[in-house]
């Protein structure tokens, strides 16, 4: 059995992104690929004071207009905080 590496994108919706993040997307989309690996994108929303729904969306439009794509379905951390 062959084990595919992960990849994993984690922003915080309490802003817009800026060139890190973008390079850090792009960087991690492409080692995903190079190695046949999966690149997932997990949304860190714990933040319930600072965390918005208009920035949440602009991570994705950001992301969309670099070409980056990743697996479904996004996983949303506040979801996942007993794990």
């Amino acid at each position: 059995m062959v084990l595919q590496p992960v990849f994993r994108f984690a922003p915080s919706p309490n802003g817009y992104l800026h060139l890190g993040h973008a390079y850090s997307a792009l960087l991690n989309q492409k080692r995903a690929h190079d190695s046949g690996g999966r690149f997932l994108l997990r949304i860190e929303d714990i933040d319930l004071e600072r965390a918005r729904p208009d920035y949440e969306q602009a991570i994705y439009d950001d992301l969309e207009w670099l070409g980056i794509s990743w697996e479904s379905p996004v996983r949303r951390q506040s979801e996942h905080i007993a794990d």
